[in-house]
Protein backbone atom coordinates (compact mmCIF):
# COMPACT_ATOMS: atom_id res chain seq x y z
CA UNK A 1 0.00 0.00 0.00
CA UNK A 2 2.85 2.37 0.88
CA UNK A 3 4.58 1.63 -2.47
CA UNK A 4 1.32 2.33 -4.26
CA UNK A 5 0.98 5.71 -2.52
CA UNK A 6 4.52 6.62 -3.51
CA UNK A 7 3.74 5.75 -7.12
CA UNK A 8 0.60 7.92 -7.06
CA UNK A 9 2.63 10.75 -5.55
CA UNK A 10 5.19 10.58 -8.34
CA UNK A 11 2.61 10.53 -11.12
CA UNK A 12 0.72 13.78 -10.63
CA UNK A 13 -1.64 13.36 -13.57
CA UNK A 14 -3.48 16.63 -12.97
CA UNK A 15 -0.19 18.54 -13.12
CA UNK A 16 0.96 16.56 -16.17
CA UNK A 17 -2.25 17.42 -18.03
CA UNK A 18 -1.89 21.10 -17.14
CA UNK A 19 1.68 21.10 -18.51
CA UNK A 20 0.45 19.31 -21.66
CA UNK A 21 -2.18 22.03 -22.07
CA UNK A 22 0.53 24.69 -21.64
CA UNK A 23 2.64 23.00 -24.33
CA UNK A 24 -0.34 22.94 -26.70
CA UNK A 25 -1.02 26.63 -26.01
CA UNK A 26 2.57 27.49 -26.87
CA UNK A 27 2.49 25.27 -29.96
CA UNK A 28 -0.67 26.83 -31.42
CA UNK A 29 -0.84 30.36 -29.99
CA UNK A 30 2.82 31.24 -30.48
CA UNK A 31 3.64 28.85 -33.32
CA UNK A 32 0.65 29.65 -35.54
CA UNK A 33 -0.34 33.16 -34.41
CA UNK A 34 3.02 34.81 -33.72
CA UNK A 35 6.09 33.03 -35.10
CA UNK A 36 4.97 33.18 -38.74
CA UNK A 37 3.28 36.59 -38.87
CA UNK A 38 5.95 37.83 -41.29
CA UNK A 39 4.80 35.25 -43.86
CA UNK A 40 1.50 37.12 -44.22
CA UNK A 41 3.06 40.59 -44.60
CA UNK A 42 3.85 40.53 -48.32
CA UNK A 43 0.69 38.63 -49.29
CA UNK A 44 -1.71 40.96 -47.44
CA UNK A 45 -0.08 44.22 -48.48
CA UNK A 46 0.11 43.15 -52.15
CA UNK A 47 -3.45 41.81 -52.28
CA UNK A 48 -4.97 44.91 -50.66
CA UNK A 49 -2.51 47.56 -51.86
CA UNK A 50 -1.51 48.59 -48.32
CA UNK A 51 1.91 50.09 -47.58
CA UNK A 52 4.12 47.78 -45.55
CA UNK A 53 5.11 50.59 -43.19
CA UNK A 54 1.44 51.21 -42.34
CA UNK A 55 0.69 47.51 -41.93
CA UNK A 56 3.69 47.08 -39.60
CA UNK A 57 2.07 49.44 -37.10
CA UNK A 58 -0.23 46.48 -36.45
CA UNK A 59 2.62 44.98 -34.39
CA UNK A 60 2.77 48.12 -32.25
CA UNK A 61 -0.92 47.68 -31.37
CA UNK A 62 -0.17 44.08 -30.47
CA UNK A 63 2.74 44.93 -28.17
CA UNK A 64 0.95 47.85 -26.50
CA UNK A 65 -2.13 45.74 -25.72
CA UNK A 66 0.09 42.93 -24.37
CA UNK A 67 2.01 45.36 -22.17
CA UNK A 68 -1.15 46.99 -20.78
CA UNK A 69 -2.96 43.71 -20.08
CA UNK A 70 0.05 42.13 -18.37
CA UNK A 71 0.23 45.06 -15.96
CA UNK A 72 -3.03 43.78 -14.47
CA UNK A 73 -2.27 40.04 -14.73
CA UNK A 74 -2.03 39.55 -10.96
CA UNK A 75 -5.37 41.25 -10.31
CA UNK A 76 -7.12 39.41 -13.14
CA UNK A 77 -5.79 35.96 -12.20
CA UNK A 78 -6.85 36.50 -8.57
CA UNK A 79 -10.37 37.55 -9.60
CA UNK A 80 -11.15 35.20 -12.49
CA UNK A 81 -8.66 32.30 -12.21
CA UNK A 82 -6.60 30.74 -15.02
CA UNK A 83 -9.42 28.81 -16.72
CA UNK A 84 -11.55 31.88 -17.51
CA UNK A 85 -8.54 33.90 -18.65
CA UNK A 86 -7.31 31.12 -20.94
CA UNK A 87 -10.80 30.76 -22.42
CA UNK A 88 -11.05 34.52 -22.97
CA UNK A 89 -7.54 34.51 -24.46
CA UNK A 90 -8.45 31.91 -27.06
CA UNK A 91 -11.61 33.85 -27.95
CA UNK A 92 -9.47 36.96 -28.50
CA UNK A 93 -7.05 35.00 -30.68
CA UNK A 94 -9.88 33.56 -32.77
CA UNK A 95 -11.36 37.06 -33.13
CA UNK A 96 -7.96 38.40 -34.18
CA UNK A 97 -7.52 35.65 -36.78
CA UNK A 98 -10.99 36.16 -38.26
CA UNK A 99 -10.43 39.94 -38.40
CA UNK A 100 -7.15 39.41 -40.28
CA UNK A 101 -8.94 37.05 -42.67
CA UNK A 102 -11.74 39.45 -43.55
CA UNK A 103 -10.29 42.96 -43.08
CA UNK A 104 -9.82 45.26 -46.05
CA UNK A 105 -9.13 48.50 -44.16
CA UNK A 106 -5.87 49.18 -42.30
CA UNK A 107 -7.67 50.37 -39.13
CA UNK A 108 -9.46 47.01 -38.90
CA UNK A 109 -6.08 45.22 -39.03
CA UNK A 110 -4.99 47.35 -36.07
CA UNK A 111 -8.03 46.07 -34.17
CA UNK A 112 -6.89 42.54 -35.00
CA UNK A 113 -3.44 43.34 -33.61
CA UNK A 114 -5.02 44.55 -30.36
CA UNK A 115 -6.98 41.32 -29.94
CA UNK A 116 -3.84 39.32 -30.79
CA UNK A 117 -1.87 41.05 -28.02
CA UNK A 118 -4.61 40.43 -25.43
CA UNK A 119 -4.98 36.78 -26.42
CA UNK A 120 -1.26 36.08 -26.27
CA UNK A 121 -1.11 37.73 -22.81
CA UNK A 122 -3.49 35.14 -21.38
CA UNK A 123 -2.38 32.03 -23.29
CA UNK A 124 1.43 32.14 -23.48
CA UNK A 125 4.47 33.13 -21.39
CA UNK A 126 2.84 34.77 -18.36
CA UNK A 127 0.07 32.20 -17.97
CA UNK A 128 2.35 29.21 -18.60
CA UNK A 129 4.87 30.40 -16.02
CA UNK A 130 2.09 31.06 -13.51
CA UNK A 131 0.56 27.59 -13.89
CA UNK A 132 3.89 25.76 -13.83
CA UNK A 133 4.91 27.74 -10.73
CA UNK A 134 1.77 26.56 -8.96
CA UNK A 135 2.06 22.89 -9.93
CA UNK A 136 5.85 22.42 -9.99
CA UNK A 137 7.59 25.19 -7.98
CA UNK A 138 10.62 22.95 -7.45
CA UNK A 139 11.13 22.51 -11.21
CA UNK A 140 9.71 25.80 -12.44
CA UNK A 141 12.58 26.60 -14.79
CA UNK A 142 12.87 23.26 -16.57
CA UNK A 143 9.14 22.70 -17.05
CA UNK A 144 8.42 26.30 -18.09
CA UNK A 145 11.24 26.02 -20.61
CA UNK A 146 9.83 22.73 -21.91
CA UNK A 147 6.33 24.17 -22.31
CA UNK A 148 7.56 27.30 -24.08
CA UNK A 149 9.90 25.45 -26.45
CA UNK A 150 6.63 24.51 -28.17
CA UNK A 151 6.92 27.95 -29.76
CA UNK A 152 9.79 26.84 -32.01
CA UNK A 153 8.21 23.47 -32.79
CA UNK A 154 4.84 25.03 -33.58
CA UNK A 155 6.44 27.72 -35.72
CA UNK A 156 8.28 25.12 -37.79
CA UNK A 157 5.12 23.05 -38.33
CA UNK A 158 2.99 26.13 -39.06
CA UNK A 159 5.43 27.36 -41.72
CA UNK A 160 5.02 24.10 -43.64
CA UNK A 161 1.22 24.21 -43.43
CA UNK A 162 0.34 27.87 -44.00
CA UNK A 163 3.02 28.90 -46.52
CA UNK A 164 1.52 26.94 -49.48
CA UNK A 165 -1.91 28.34 -48.60
CA UNK A 166 -0.72 31.95 -48.33
CA UNK A 167 1.10 31.80 -51.65
CA UNK A 168 -1.41 29.62 -53.50
CA UNK A 169 -0.89 29.90 -57.25
CA UNK A 170 -3.38 32.28 -58.88
CA UNK A 171 -5.06 33.23 -55.57
CA UNK A 172 -3.84 36.57 -54.13
CA UNK A 173 -6.18 36.08 -51.15
CA UNK A 174 -4.86 32.65 -50.18
CA UNK A 175 -3.80 34.10 -46.82
CA UNK A 176 -7.48 34.23 -45.86
CA UNK A 177 -7.80 30.44 -46.07
CA UNK A 178 -4.67 30.11 -43.92
CA UNK A 179 -6.24 32.35 -41.27
CA UNK A 180 -9.51 30.38 -41.36
CA UNK A 181 -7.56 27.17 -40.80
CA UNK A 182 -5.72 28.72 -37.84
CA UNK A 183 -9.05 29.89 -36.38
CA UNK A 184 -10.40 26.31 -36.49
CA UNK A 185 -7.22 24.99 -34.87
CA UNK A 186 -7.47 27.64 -32.13
CA UNK A 187 -11.08 26.70 -31.45
CA UNK A 188 -10.26 23.00 -31.04
CA UNK A 189 -7.17 23.50 -28.88
CA UNK A 190 -8.91 26.30 -26.95
CA UNK A 191 -11.73 24.02 -25.82
CA UNK A 192 -9.27 21.33 -24.68
CA UNK A 193 -6.85 23.72 -22.95
CA UNK A 194 -9.64 25.60 -21.17
CA UNK A 195 -11.02 22.32 -19.84
CA UNK A 196 -7.62 21.19 -18.54
CA UNK A 197 -6.01 24.26 -16.97
CA UNK A 198 -6.61 24.84 -13.26
CA UNK A 199 -4.66 25.51 -10.11
CA UNK A 200 -3.93 22.77 -7.56
CA UNK A 201 -6.34 22.60 -4.64
CA UNK A 202 -3.66 24.00 -2.36
CA UNK A 203 -2.69 26.84 -4.67
CA UNK A 204 -0.37 28.53 -2.21
CA UNK A 205 3.30 28.42 -3.08
CA UNK A 206 5.77 26.75 -0.78
CA UNK A 207 8.14 29.60 0.13
CA UNK A 208 11.63 28.54 1.04
CA UNK A 209 11.35 25.18 -0.71
CA UNK A 210 14.60 24.20 -2.36
CA UNK A 211 14.58 23.99 -6.13
CA UNK A 212 18.14 22.89 -6.88
CA UNK A 213 19.78 26.27 -7.59
CA UNK A 214 16.72 28.29 -8.55
CA UNK A 215 15.22 29.84 -5.44
CA UNK A 216 11.74 29.95 -3.96
CA UNK A 217 11.45 32.32 -0.99
CA UNK A 218 8.63 34.09 0.80
CA UNK A 219 9.45 37.35 -0.91
CA UNK A 220 8.09 40.87 -0.68
CA UNK A 221 4.90 42.60 -1.78
CA UNK A 222 4.61 44.88 -4.79
CA UNK A 223 4.41 47.90 -2.48
CA UNK A 224 7.66 46.86 -0.77
CA UNK A 225 9.32 46.16 -4.13
CA UNK A 226 8.48 49.66 -5.36
CA UNK A 227 10.56 51.03 -2.49
CA UNK A 228 13.64 49.03 -3.50
CA UNK A 229 16.16 50.67 -5.88
CA UNK A 230 16.94 47.29 -7.42
CA UNK A 231 13.32 46.95 -8.58
CA UNK A 232 13.90 49.84 -10.97
CA UNK A 233 17.33 48.54 -11.94
CA UNK A 234 15.86 45.15 -12.82
CA UNK A 235 13.00 46.81 -14.73
CA UNK A 236 15.49 48.83 -16.80
CA UNK A 237 17.56 45.72 -17.54
CA UNK A 238 14.47 43.78 -18.66
CA UNK A 239 13.26 46.68 -20.82
CA UNK A 240 16.61 47.15 -22.59
CA UNK A 241 16.97 43.39 -23.07
CA UNK A 242 13.56 43.15 -24.77
CA UNK A 243 14.27 46.24 -26.85
CA UNK A 244 17.67 44.94 -27.98
CA UNK A 245 16.81 41.33 -28.72
CA UNK A 246 13.48 42.03 -30.42
CA UNK A 247 14.87 45.03 -32.28
CA UNK A 248 17.79 43.07 -33.71
CA UNK A 249 15.62 40.05 -34.51
CA UNK A 250 13.33 42.36 -36.45
CA UNK A 251 16.12 43.61 -38.74
CA UNK A 252 18.47 40.59 -38.85
CA UNK A 253 17.17 39.09 -42.10
CA UNK A 254 17.23 42.47 -43.83
CA UNK A 255 20.76 43.17 -42.57
CA UNK A 256 22.03 39.83 -43.88
CA UNK A 257 20.62 40.67 -47.32
CA UNK A 258 22.08 44.21 -47.10
CA UNK A 259 25.60 42.82 -46.66
CA UNK A 260 25.22 40.78 -49.84
CA UNK A 261 24.24 37.32 -48.61
CA UNK A 262 22.06 35.41 -51.09
CA UNK A 263 18.42 35.09 -50.01
CA UNK A 264 18.65 31.28 -50.16
CA UNK A 265 21.57 31.33 -47.74
CA UNK A 266 19.67 33.80 -45.52
CA UNK A 267 16.79 31.30 -45.40
CA UNK A 268 19.24 28.58 -44.30
CA UNK A 269 20.64 30.85 -41.56
CA UNK A 270 17.13 31.58 -40.29
CA UNK A 271 16.38 27.83 -40.34
CA UNK A 272 19.40 27.21 -38.10
CA UNK A 273 18.04 29.94 -35.82
CA UNK A 274 14.60 28.25 -35.64
CA UNK A 275 16.05 24.79 -34.94
CA UNK A 276 18.20 26.03 -32.04
CA UNK A 277 15.23 28.04 -30.73
CA UNK A 278 13.28 24.78 -30.36
CA UNK A 279 15.69 23.75 -27.59
CA UNK A 280 17.02 27.02 -26.15
CA UNK A 281 14.06 27.78 -23.87
CA UNK A 282 14.16 24.33 -22.34
CA UNK A 283 17.94 24.60 -21.87
CA UNK A 284 17.57 28.01 -20.19
CA UNK A 285 14.93 26.67 -17.79
CA UNK A 286 17.02 23.59 -17.03
CA UNK A 287 20.08 25.79 -16.46
CA UNK A 288 18.08 27.96 -14.05
CA UNK A 289 17.10 24.94 -11.94
CA UNK A 290 20.64 23.53 -11.93
CA UNK A 291 22.87 26.62 -11.95
CA UNK A 292 20.64 29.37 -10.57
CA UNK A 293 19.53 32.72 -11.91
CA UNK A 294 22.92 34.49 -11.84
CA UNK A 295 24.80 31.98 -13.98
CA UNK A 296 21.91 31.40 -16.38
CA UNK A 297 21.54 35.14 -16.98
CA UNK A 298 25.28 35.48 -17.58
CA UNK A 299 25.23 32.64 -20.13
CA UNK A 300 22.23 34.02 -22.03
CA UNK A 301 23.50 37.59 -21.96
CA UNK A 302 26.98 36.54 -23.11
CA UNK A 303 25.32 34.69 -26.02
CA UNK A 304 23.44 37.91 -26.78
CA UNK A 305 26.65 39.96 -26.88
CA UNK A 306 28.33 37.39 -29.14
CA UNK A 307 25.30 37.26 -31.46
CA UNK A 308 25.22 41.04 -31.95
CA UNK A 309 28.95 41.16 -32.72
CA UNK A 310 28.65 38.16 -35.08
CA UNK A 311 25.80 39.84 -36.97
CA UNK A 312 27.85 43.05 -37.28
CA UNK A 313 30.77 41.06 -38.73
CA UNK A 314 28.58 39.06 -41.15
CA UNK A 315 29.34 39.23 -44.85
CA UNK A 316 28.78 37.50 -48.16
CA UNK A 317 32.03 35.51 -48.27
CA UNK A 318 34.69 33.80 -46.15
CA UNK A 319 34.50 34.47 -42.42
CA UNK A 320 31.53 36.76 -43.02
CA UNK A 321 29.34 33.75 -43.84
CA UNK A 322 30.69 31.90 -40.79
CA UNK A 323 29.73 34.84 -38.56
CA UNK A 324 26.27 34.93 -40.15
CA UNK A 325 25.61 31.26 -39.33
CA UNK A 326 27.10 31.83 -35.86
CA UNK A 327 24.52 34.57 -35.32
CA UNK A 328 21.75 32.15 -36.33
CA UNK A 329 22.73 29.65 -33.64
CA UNK A 330 23.95 31.90 -30.81
CA UNK A 331 21.14 34.47 -31.01
CA UNK A 332 18.59 31.70 -30.37
CA UNK A 333 20.41 30.90 -27.11
CA UNK A 334 19.94 34.51 -26.00
CA UNK A 335 16.22 34.76 -26.81
CA UNK A 336 15.03 33.01 -23.59
CA UNK A 337 15.96 36.32 -21.92
CA UNK A 338 12.76 37.83 -23.35
CA UNK A 339 10.49 34.85 -22.66
CA UNK A 340 11.10 32.09 -20.11
CA UNK A 341 13.65 34.07 -18.07
CA UNK A 342 11.43 37.10 -17.36
CA UNK A 343 8.99 35.25 -15.03
CA UNK A 344 11.97 33.47 -13.42
CA UNK A 345 13.68 36.81 -12.79
CA UNK A 346 10.51 38.05 -11.05
CA UNK A 347 10.30 34.84 -8.97
CA UNK A 348 13.94 34.89 -7.90
CA UNK A 349 14.27 38.59 -7.19
CA UNK A 350 10.95 39.19 -5.43
CA UNK A 351 9.79 35.78 -4.19
CA UNK A 352 6.36 34.20 -4.04
CA UNK A 353 4.38 36.65 -1.89
CA UNK A 354 3.21 38.83 -4.79
CA UNK A 355 4.64 36.86 -7.71
CA UNK A 356 1.67 37.05 -10.09
CA UNK A 357 1.49 40.84 -10.00
CA UNK A 358 5.26 41.37 -10.19
CA UNK A 359 5.61 38.82 -12.98
CA UNK A 360 2.87 40.56 -14.96
CA UNK A 361 4.59 43.92 -14.53
CA UNK A 362 7.98 42.61 -15.65
CA UNK A 363 6.52 40.82 -18.68
CA UNK A 364 4.76 44.09 -19.50
CA UNK A 365 8.00 46.08 -19.22
CA UNK A 366 9.78 43.54 -21.40
CA UNK A 367 7.02 43.73 -24.02
CA UNK A 368 7.18 47.53 -23.98
CA UNK A 369 10.81 47.13 -25.00
CA UNK A 370 9.68 45.10 -28.01
CA UNK A 371 7.64 48.03 -29.29
CA UNK A 372 10.70 50.30 -29.28
CA UNK A 373 13.31 47.88 -30.60
CA UNK A 374 12.79 47.70 -34.36
CA UNK A 375 11.75 51.38 -34.82
CA UNK A 376 14.89 52.56 -32.99
CA UNK A 377 17.11 50.21 -35.04
CA UNK A 378 15.56 51.49 -38.27
CA UNK A 379 15.87 55.13 -37.17
CA UNK A 380 19.62 54.63 -36.66
CA UNK A 381 19.80 52.91 -40.06
CA UNK A 382 18.18 55.96 -41.68
CA UNK A 383 20.95 58.14 -40.20
CA UNK A 384 23.96 55.84 -40.67
CA UNK A 385 22.89 53.86 -43.76
CA UNK A 386 23.78 50.59 -42.01
CA UNK A 387 22.69 48.58 -38.98
CA UNK A 388 26.28 48.00 -37.79
CA UNK A 389 26.38 50.93 -35.30
CA UNK A 390 23.19 49.79 -33.56
CA UNK A 391 24.51 46.21 -33.37
CA UNK A 392 27.64 47.31 -31.53
CA UNK A 393 25.62 49.69 -29.34
CA UNK A 394 23.28 46.89 -28.25
CA UNK A 395 26.28 44.62 -27.57
CA UNK A 396 27.70 47.26 -25.20
CA UNK A 397 24.26 47.68 -23.56
CA UNK A 398 24.04 43.92 -22.99
CA UNK A 399 27.45 43.95 -21.30
CA UNK A 400 26.17 46.70 -19.00
CA UNK A 401 23.09 44.59 -18.22
CA UNK A 402 25.33 41.66 -17.25
CA UNK A 403 27.06 43.87 -14.68
CA UNK A 404 23.78 45.41 -13.54
CA UNK A 405 22.12 42.06 -12.85
CA UNK A 406 25.16 40.95 -10.84
CA UNK A 407 24.66 43.82 -8.37
CA UNK A 408 20.86 43.45 -8.40
CA UNK A 409 21.07 39.76 -7.48
CA UNK A 410 23.53 40.61 -4.69
CA UNK A 411 21.03 43.12 -3.30
CA UNK A 412 18.16 40.63 -3.35
CA UNK A 413 20.26 37.98 -1.64
CA UNK A 414 20.89 40.45 1.20
CA UNK A 415 17.12 40.99 1.47
CA UNK A 416 16.56 37.24 1.69
CA UNK A 417 19.16 36.92 4.46
CA UNK A 418 17.54 39.81 6.32
CA UNK A 419 14.12 38.14 6.12
CA UNK A 420 15.58 34.82 7.27
CA UNK A 421 17.26 36.51 10.26
CA UNK A 422 14.03 38.28 11.26
CA UNK A 423 12.12 35.00 11.01
CA UNK A 424 14.64 33.29 13.30
CA UNK A 425 14.38 36.12 15.83
CA UNK A 426 10.58 35.91 15.87
CA UNK A 427 10.67 32.14 16.30
CA UNK A 428 13.05 32.51 19.27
Amino acid sequence: MQGMNLKEKKLNWSGILVVAACFCMGFVCLGFCSSNKSLYLGAITEALGIKRSLFSINDSFRYVSTAVVNLFFGTLIAKFGPRKLVGAGFLCLIASTLIYATATDIAVFYLGGTFLGIGLSWCTTTMVSYLVGKWYPEKRGTITGFALCANGVGGAVAAQIVTPMIYEQGNPFGYRNAYYLVAILLAVVGVIATALVHEPKDAKAAPGKKKARGKSWEGITLQEALRKPWFYGAALCVFVTGMGLQGINGIAGTHLKDVGIDKGVVASILSVHSVVLCFSKFLAGFSYDKLGLRRTLLICEFCGVCSFVALALSGSAGTGIVFAFAWGAVSALALPLETVMVPLIAADLFGEKDHARLMGIFVSINTAGFAFGTPVANAIFDIAGTYVPVLYAIAVAMLAIMVGFWFIINATEKEQKRQAALKEENEV
